[in-house]
């Protein structure tokens, strides 16, 4: 190991020698006649001697006289302890005290999985992210879309071990997933709270970035609180912005504050690229604040999956403004088919409806509705303003909850193929319009 002497005065280190610099005793100088050349030389002198101190000091000016020797100053400074001994929740602590004490907290996450090529085929593939423990028997949360379709899912601490993980449950919609391993002992994270932080506060992720170097420590700041931001599936979340490095692989991962909680989960880097490892933009990391997803979790401990979700029993397509110019209808979330016996029907809509607003908040789409949605729990009652047949109405409905996503998924096939089936009857009759103008179609 190197140490550096740098912060020891000039007059105390002691040169190196070398085989390609030697040190000898400086010569006395003799003294220059006095006249201009030597107030030159003096004036000269000074400049060098300043400008070396400017620049580090590493050559005292009288070795530029006696000769091209070369003298290399080393420094020593002590190894940094991390004392962790009296580390608690109630006091400040550096990045270092925080890494020390919770790295053993965060894991790596590798998946099997499988993908698509051009020809509809399944194809093996395999991913990775973070995660970390919540508790001493095995529960760790992570992103869903870190397990999403995996085939197998393997968590590996910084000591080395490595289990094979199981999927409790997960929610796509708010990108959580929780995942239990067979293990007792482990050190817990612990759980903050997002809602104190504030702007220009440090913060810490600890993670795996490009899946490869593993418990990697970044720092930043919060740049912003509450920040809308959409995902690919067109669904808008609420983030925090910050300036830690966060990039593929850390997803998943936790965000500390400077007292050693987790008040975020590391879940997404902004890009202007369709692939996050092709990012070009820096600076700009998201979290998803744990007060937002809490409950959540332990809901998914408890049964599996987020219950009490809000669900409508609805297909849904987007009329955008061309598509309303066109058919002279309002722009919204354009009401594909209605589920027989769900809150939908009880309230009344009906296939052609459009939604435009939900308790006067406007809708311009489905993932606009969907966002709403996220207001509401199974049992609540909302208002539904909609353009029927080129008049505004508005009708009551009292959310069911939601079936699983295994289960929507299965409504959703069966939906589309209704629909498919419902257009090549009316193109068989010579109809040249049809009841779906608008194309693809979503459960809520």
């Amino acid at each position: 190991m190197y140490y550096s002497d740098y912060n020891r005065p000039p007059e105390d280190r002691e040169p190196i020698e070398t085989e390609q610099f030697h040190v000898y005793e400086a010569k006395p100088m003799k003294q220059p006649k006095k006249g201009f050349a030597t107030k030159f030389v003096a004036v000269g002198l000074c400049c060098a001697i300043i400008g070396g101190l400017a620049g580090g000091g590493g050559v005292l000016a009288y070795n530029y006289f006696s000769g091209n020797n070369t003298t290399v100053y080393e420094g020593s400074h002590p190894p940094t302890v991390v004392d962790i001994s009296n580390v608690t929740a109630d006091e400040p602590l550096t990045a270092s005290q925080i890494y020390a004490t919770y790295v053993g907290s965060t894991v790596g996450i590798s998946v099997d999985t499988y993908t698509e090529n051009i020809w509809g085929q399944k194809i093996p593939a395999a991913a990775a992210g973070s995660g970390f423990v919540i508790s001493e028997d095995g529960y760790i949360v992570t992103n869903h879309h870190v397990v999403n379709d995996a085939t197998s899912i393997k968590v590996s601490f910084i000591d080395g071990t490595s289990y094979d993980a199981t999927l409790v449950g997960s929610d796509s919609d708010n990108d959580i997933a929780v995942l239990k391993i067979d293990a007792t002992g482990l050190t817990p994270v612990i759980i903050g709270d997002s809602d104190n932080l504030t702007v220009g506060e440090d913060v810490v992720a600890i993670g795996n970035p490009l899946g490869e170097l593993t418990y990697t420590l970044t720092k930043g700041v919060v740049s912003a609180l509450d920040r809308p931001l959409t995902m690919d599936e067109g669904v808008v979340m609420n983030m925090i912005q910050t300036d830690t490095a966060i990039n593929s692989g850390n997803s998943g991962g936790p965000l500390f504050n400077m007292y050693g909680q987790v008040i975020g989960i590391t879940s997404a880097k902004l890009s202007n690229s369709t692939n996050s490892s092709e990012a070009t933009i820096e600076g700009l990391g998201f979290a998803i604040p744990i007060n937002d997803v809490w409950d959540m979790i332990q809901d998914i401990i408890q049964n599996g999956r987020v219950t009490g979700k809000p669900y409508l029993g609805v297909t849904l397509a987007n009329v955008t403004e061309a598509e309303a110019q066109k058919y002279g209808m309002s722009v919204g979330a354009y009401v594909n088919s209605v589920e027989e016996g769900s809150c939908a029907e009880k309230a009344g809509l009906v296939q052609g409806d459009i939604i435009t607003a939900i308790d006067g908040t406007t809708v311009e789409s489905y993932s606009d509705l969907k966002s709403a949605l996220r207001n509401y729990k199974a049992g609540d009652t909302a208002t539904l303003t909609l353009d029927r047949n080129g008049k505004v109405d508005e009708v009551q409905v009292t959310f069911d909850e939601a079936p699983t996503e295994e289960e929507q998924e299965q409504q959703e096939q069966a939906a589309q193929q209704q629909q498919e089936q419902q257009s090549q009857q009316q193109q068989q009759s010579g109809n040249s319009y049809y009841s779906f103008p608008f194309g693809g179609g979503w459960f809520y």
